[in-house]
């Protein structure tokens, strides 16, 4: 089974490009923070958007596998358009709203709330994090396609 899924090649990529995403953020936090902090690897938002990197590379290594004129490219376009969207539609806006009620509670109560108690802010991305994870999935895809 697990051979199986290393098989795969649109998932292998999407993995990869899940990797590359994720370390990325732990270097560009690093040179932003001027401090190492692992724990940015599993974070769901910043720079790059590693949704959009994944989707991108999956749908595009599905073009090349299966071919581009397929139902399985097109559900996957789709399903990746939808991503794209809501990453820095829907999520992004949550973030926004986050940050409002946090303000509202630290505002209501005069103690300072804990850190824990805190909405996660963090959970969209901006248009431009998004192209970037955008352009990382087709790097990854590409260069996927030429190794194998």
């Amino acid at each position: 089974m697990i051979s199986t899924l290393f098989s795969n090649i649109p998932l292998v990529t999407g993995g990869i490009a899940f990797l590359l995403s994720q370390t990325s953020k732990v270097i560009i936090y690093y040179f932003s923070e001027k401090e190492f902090n692992f724990m940015h690897f599993f974070e769901s938002a910043g720079m790059p958007s590693t949704h959009s990197a994944m989707s991108v590379a999956m749908t595009l290594m599905i073009g090349m596998t299966e071919g581009f004129g397929s139902s399985l490219f097109a559900i996957a376009v789709v399903f990746t358009i939808i991503v794209l969207y809501d990453a820095m539609g829907v999520r992004f806006a949550a973030g926004q709203q986050a940050v409002v009620l946090n303000k509202i509670i630290e505002d209501i109560y005069s103690e300072k709330i804990t850190e824990k108690e805190k909405m996660k802010e963090l959970i969209g991305h901006t248009p431009f994090e998004v192209f970037v994870g955008a352009i990382m999935g087709v790097l990854v895809a590409v260069a996927v396609h030429l190794v194998i």
